[in-house]
């Protein structure tokens, strides 16, 4: 299990200040964000001038290049996220499902429109990751499962984020272990509550929240998970120095839970 950072959390900041701070808190990685209109780190319109610098970081600072969030399913994006994250070696692109809510025709849309994404992705070697999402048409595991029947092929998977599936009235530790076979990221923060916000990004720190992060791990340990782990801490933008205590602090807590669990 190899823990990363988002680097969404360092929004305002360079790609190579976010993996000097992100080296130092302990992670064995990042997953570049590439966000329209949130971070981003990785500019898709653009990502073969990139492409030298984000490699060369990768190496100096000792970090994988874990996975890439693009959030967004429209089709000329997540081509482009997908030619990117061959180039740079990335296995995984993580998006959000889209759709609302309790809405079956918005659910078998957005299920649609992953498997031709899925397609896509197929042809560039990486896989298309979707997570439960508060308010979208995948939101909870029931949709979750609906996904993973109605798109078999192996370049899609799961991002289960567990402070979606809290926040969706579940708990995590025990609804992973339906969707684990398919999981091939997480994404994960803490929630001071149910929300449907996650909270100020101090209060998303692994450890600060109401989440069983512990039996979470409990059960990717036991599952024998063995893909990346991302710390995804959104919200307002933080200084350089509040960003590297919630980064710091949850690889702390995330570290020791694992270490509790004999997986380190």
């Amino acid at each position: 299990m190899k823990l990363g950072i988002n680097t969404v959390l360092f929004k305002d900041f360079s790609l190579r200040e976010v993996f000097s701070a992100v080296q130092k808190a302990g992670y064995a990685g990042v997953e570049l964000s590439a966000i329209a209109g949130m971070c981003e780190h990785l500019v898709l319109d653009n990502w073969p001038a990139q492409t030298a610098e984000i490699l060369s970081l990768s190496k100096q600072y000792r970090l994988e290049l874990l996975s890439m969030e693009v959030s967004t399913t429209d089709a000329a994006r997540l081509e482009k996220a997908f030619a990117a994250a061959q180039a740079l070696g990335i296995p995984v692109v993580n998006v959000g499902p889209g759709g609302k809510s309790n809405d079956d025709a918005s659910l078998q849309e957005s299920i649609a429109i992953l498997k031709e994404r899925t397609a896509c992705a197929a042809k560039y070697g990486v896989t298309l990751c979707v997570k439960a999402h508060v308010g979208c048409a995948i939101f909870n595991t029931p949709t979750t499962l609906r996904a993973m029947q109605e798109i078999p092929d192996t370049h899609f998977g799961i991002d289960m984020d567990p402070s979606h599936i809290y926040r969706a009235g579940e708990l995590p530790e025990t609804a992973l272990p339906s969707v684990v076979s398919r999981v091939k990221h997480i994404h994960i923060r803490d929630c001071p509550d149910r929300g449907p916000a996650p909270g100020s990004p101090a209060a998303q720190s692994c450890g600060r929240g109401q989440i069983d992060l512990h039996g979470y791990f409990k059960a990717l340990v036991d599952a024998n998970y063995q893909g990346p782990v991302c710390l995804e801490v959104i919200g307002p933008a933080q200084s350089y120095v509040d960003a590297a205590i919630i980064a710091a602090e949850s690889y702390g807590y995330m570290n020791a839970c694992l270490k509790k669990l004999n997986s380190r």
